[in-house]
């Protein structure tokens, strides 16, 4: 009994992820994709009854539109199984006999088209078959790489140590659901550790590449005390197993003590700092550092960036999907901007909406893969809010290199 209990808990959790994966509007999509193809199942039908009229129409010229009957069984291969285009091509026939013989059509030349029409037909009941077939490959493959991305990205929960977190994952292969984005968030004993990142290229190699960092960062976030060790080694892992042109950007941050929030940034995009009064500053790294996997092409390292982070605080990790997304006129997204006008108390209402904004902006289908993390450190229960900071302050920040 607990392991059936297990097994529906697991599909429960999958189903979760998935649905957090999806466009806000996929479940509406997806009826009114059911409604379309219910309704194409009768396409078929509905063209051999229009070419049959076409036939009256032309009178005695039906000999030189009974062929076009052949375009009912090749339709139907796109939307019907081998039974559903066997149908067709039978009421094809049929109906070209009947209109055959009434508008004196030779026997000669309706056994010609009768003999196209089964041609067609068995062709197009091959090709549906086929289709069967990788459709349900398809599935399978869908299947698994949801299984993966479940396993590659744990889902997060909605708080973790004294953070509100919530995460907003679109993969560019729509198809696959699984892209090189990747981002991790755990309870350490050393505070909350979190992580996102881009890998260099796409597909499976991609893929791999996600899963090293975030085994080693799991790993490494339990093990060492410094936020820097752990840096260092995802740096030593992917030096030994990645190509001279593979890298992966990454900022990677830590909570070890109340009010202190640590950043380390290797060639990321700068992470968003939002005050508990609603400014907006990026978290500019002290001075660049190399993606990880770089490093020994210079001598520069990461620095650890501390920075003031109290109840009311929220920060934004994202990748560069989100940055680089272009609208029609190729502008590309104002995240700043966008975050500014979506933001709420609640971490998982802001990136439904600024997902919402971001597909607005490109018109509905991102182009690579984008993530976005935002943890929040909650007001306590009767606390003020602290006042608005002057107009062009930023909010202080210490820098500790190493």
């Amino acid at each position: 009994m607990s392991e059936a209990r297990d097994r529906r808990d697991g599909r429960r959790t999958v189903r979760r992820f998935r649905n957090r994966m999806d466009f806000p509007w996929a479940s509406a999509v997806r009826r009114a994709a059911a409604r379309s193809a219910a309704g194409t199942a009768v396409l078929p039908v509905l063209l051999v009854t229009v070419v049959v009229l076409a036939v009256d129409l032309a009178g005695g010229a039906g000999a030189v539109w009974l062929p076009l009957l052949a375009a009912g069984p090749a339709l139907a291969a796109t939307t019907n199984g081998p039974r559903g285009v066997l149908c067709v091509g039978l009421l094809a026939a049929a109906l070209g006999v009947v209109h055959g013989m009434r508008h004196g059509v030779a026997g000669r030349e309706l056994a010609a088209v009768l003999s196209v029409l089964v041609a067609v037909t068995l062709a197009s009941g091959l090709a549906s078959v086929l289709r069967g077939r990788r459709e349900r490959v398809l599935a399978a493959v869908r299947s698994v790489a949801e299984t993966a991305q479940h396993a590659l990205l744990v889902p997060v929960p909605p708080t973790v140590g004294p953070f509100q977190v919530a995460v907003r994952y679109s993969a560019a292969a729509a198809e696959a659901r699984i892209g090189g984005d990747l981002y991790a968030l755990v309870s350490t004993p050393y505070g909350v550790r979190l992580i996102v990142g881009d890998v260099r290229g796409k597909g499976l190699p991609a893929v791999g590449t996600a899963a090293l960092v975030l085994g080693v960062f799991r790993e490494a976030a339990h093990d060492e005390p410094d936020l820097l060790a752990v840096v260092d080694r995802i740096e030593r892992s992917l030096a030994r197993n990645l190509g001279h042109d593979d890298f992966v950007t990454a900022v990677v941050a830590g909570y070890p003590r109340p009010g202190h929030l640590e950043v380390v940034n290797c060639g990321h995009a700068p992470p968003l700092l939002v005050g508990a009064t609603g400014d907006v500053v990026p978290v500019d790294p002290p001075r660049p550092a190399p993606p990880l996997g770089l490093r020994a092409l210079t001598d520069q390292t990461p620095d650890l960036h501390v920075l003031p982070f109290t109840d009311g605080d929220q920060l934004l990790l994202y990748t560069d999907g989100v940055t680089e997304a272009r609208d029609r006129d190729r502008e590309f997204y104002a995240l700043h901007d966008g975050l500014a006008r979506t933001l709420t108390d609640e971490p998982a209402s802001t990136l439904t909406a600024l997902h919402d904004d971001l597909l607005a902006h490109v018109g509905g289908r991102l182009h690579d893969d984008a993530a976005l993390l935002l943890i929040r450190k909650p007001l306590l229960p009767h606390q003020p809010l602290p006042a608005p900071a002057p107009t062009g302050g930023t909010a202080p920040v210490a820098h500790l290199a190493e």
